[in-house]
């Protein structure tokens, strides 16, 4: 069993979660803590990806999140994933029409009970072209469709956070997502930087 606490920023794509990502983890490092950042491996799938990927493109996709999870889990104290199992489950169910011709779901929802926290990021920003992944607004929504399923089948409630994917500025508050994964800083652990005074979505 590992010691980190593991938080994973899911959803459809360009919806902002590698810069949350980030952002986040900056966040956990001027605190103090040690982070590791976990990778959208979908970027680096051999296979192909977006509307073309094949079931088994999306099968090494499942893999490889797995993989880089069980290599980083003892590395720091926090572990910040892009993606997790399953959101990437998603993609492979639309690519099987809905079918599990490798019967991945039990590893998956399993698998889905090692996050700590997850935030789901609502795509109410437009697509961006960024050269890997694919602009299609229709894409775009039936991946939502199934994670609107898939979720509550996956993630239990008190672990969920949602927020809009049109929040993730620089005012967004960081510091108190921090605290809802890890707990209030011990009397060792640096001063926190002040928070800003806005209503907190973790309240």
């Amino acid at each position: 069993m590992s010691s980190s606490h593991k938080i994973a920023f899911i959803g459809s794509h360009s919806v902002r979660k590698t810069n949350a990502v980030h952002s986040f983890a900056g966040t956990v490092g001027r605190s103090g803590r040690s982070v590791e950042v976990g990778r959208e491996v979908v970027r680096f799938n051999p296979l192909g990806l977006n509307e073309g990927a094949t079931p088994e493109a999306q099968l090494w996709v499942l893999m490889a999140q797995i993989q880089q999870e069980l290599e980083l889990r003892n590395r720091a104290e926090v572990v910040v994933t892009d993606r997790a199992v399953v959101d990437n489950f998603a993609y492979f169910l639309r690519v099987t029409k809905g079918k599990d011709p490798f019967d991945v779901k039990p590893l998956v929802k399993s698998w889905s009970k090692t996050y700590d926290l997850y935030v789901r990021l609502r795509p109410d920003v437009p697509l961006t072209a960024d050269g890997v992944r694919s602009t299609s607004d229709k894409f775009r929504n039936e991946i939502e469709k199934i994670l609107d399923v898939l979720i509550p089948q996956c993630v239990p409630d008190d672990r969920l956070i949602d927020v809009r994917a049109s929040e993730i500025d620089d005012s967004f508050d960081w510091d108190g997502l921090l605290e809802r994964l890890c707990g209030p800083p011990s009397v060792s652990d640096p001063v926190p930087k002040p928070v800003t005074l806005r209503p907190s979505l973790f309240d």
